[in-house]
């Protein structure tokens, strides 16, 4: 059950706050701005390279990584094939994971390695590798880490990943919010730098300064309903999100949105890009998780009774291609199946920035919902 007295006192969520989401989802923008100073002191601004390289592997533990591929992958487009490399291995643990290159990769191909830990000795193993291969590498990490080492060692670029004083004493967890800003800034900073995007230095402020104005939208003394973060946590919670996208960019947010509810706030969701999540989707809101769903007696006493699970869709958009927009349809499936829906969409602004905003409502929404059910 949700606590909604929780979200209207910033003194109590707070003291619920014991991994410090809310911190870290308030920080992303400073996070961006000390990324983007690391990624100035390592020189990446100066790098010349020879040219593109053929594709972009990626390599790091969990949520983290797979956000950054996804991101990095969605703003290369068709410039260039940007793939993660999924670690194998007996456990989630950092000792237990392995990652491999595909047998094609080598010197045009470009490495980046992405981890909020730094002592995995799979990715030291994956440098190594690499380095054989005659593959550039380039990895995002903390200060003296095992990772450090095996870069220096093979001439790899290395840039310090971007954290706050009080998490220097233990690594960051790969799904904390800020933690995704921290690795992918310095990435953004380097594929501008090969022509795979365009991220320069003022457009990564500009993100900054978005993120920033989220997290005055999204913080905890706003009130619930004034708050599209806390809002949202609310509509979910007793509700199983069925997230919907619109829109290049958010496609990545409604997968990471889906990824953060699990590991963040114990819960499941489904996500599905819009127009295919109409038929993908359909049996799923005519059947027993639509609200209108009850074949017995209206009427009957249900207070001892646990309440029903249904679907609650979840609309995140941004500018559709071609101008042509599948919304209208989405919205009367949804009603049309008694099934509640829930929309999101960003400010105008370019392709980072409405991607930011999109990710930062959606993190501080999981974190409530995470704080307020006691997750």
């Amino acid at each position: 059950m949700l606590d909604e007295s929780l979200l209207d006192d910033p003194d109590a969520l707070a003291r619920a706050d014991r991994r410090e989401l809310l911190r870290g989802a308030a920080e992303a923008g400073a996070r961006v701005r000390t990324a983007v100073r690391h990624a100035t002191e390592a020189g990446i601004p100066d790098l010349k390279p020879d040219g593109r390289p053929r594709s972009v592997l990626i390599a790091g533990p969990g949520m983290a990584a797979t956000g950054v591929a996804e991101l990095l992958g969605t703003l290369a487009g068709t410039s260039c094939p940007v793939t993660r490399l999924t670690p194998g291995g007996v456990a989630p643990a950092a000792g237990a994971l392995r990652w491999e290159l595909p047998g094609w990769a080598g010197p045009v191909d470009l490495l980046l390695i992405a981890t909020p830990d730094g002592s995995e000795p799979g990715l030291s193993l994956l440098v190594e590798q690499a380095y054989r291969r005659g593959c550039t590498v380039a990895a995002v990490a903390p200060s003296n880490s095992p990772v450090t080492e095996s870069i220096e060692s093979t001439h790899g670029l290395f840039v310090p990943m971007a954290t706050a004083p009080y998490e220097v004493e233990a690594p960051l967890a790969a799904s904390a919010p800020g933690v995704l800003w921290a690795l992918l800034t310095p990435l953004l900073a380097l594929l501008d730098r090969t022509g795979l995007l365009a991220a320069p230095s003022e457009a990564l402020q500009k993100v900054a300064d978005r993120l920033d104005l989220v997290a005055e939208r999204c913080g905890p003394a706003i009130a619930t309903y004034s708050n599209p973060a806390k809002t949202l946590a609310v509509e979910l919670a007793e509700a199983l999100p069925v997230i919907w996208t619109e829109g290049t960019s958010a496609g990545p947010a409604g997968r990471r949105f889906t990824a953060a509810l699990a590991e963040l706030a114990g819960r499941p969701s489904l996500t599905a890009e819009l127009p295919e999540a109409l038929a993908s989707h359909s049996v799923l809101l005519a059947g027993a998780l639509a609200a209108g769903a009850d074949p017995d007696d209206f009427f009957r006493d249900r207070v001892e009774e646990a309440q029903a699970l249904h679907a609650r869709v979840v609309l995140l958009r941004d500018r559709p291609i071609g101008g042509l927009s599948a919304a209208p349809a989405a919205r009367e499936l949804a009603l049309g199946h008694d099934t509640a829906i829930s929309e999101l969409g960003p400010e105008e602004g370019t392709e980072l920035e409405t991607l930011a905003e999109l990710i930062a409502v959606t993190d501080f929404a999981a974190v409530y919902l995470a704080l307020a059910s006691g997750a």
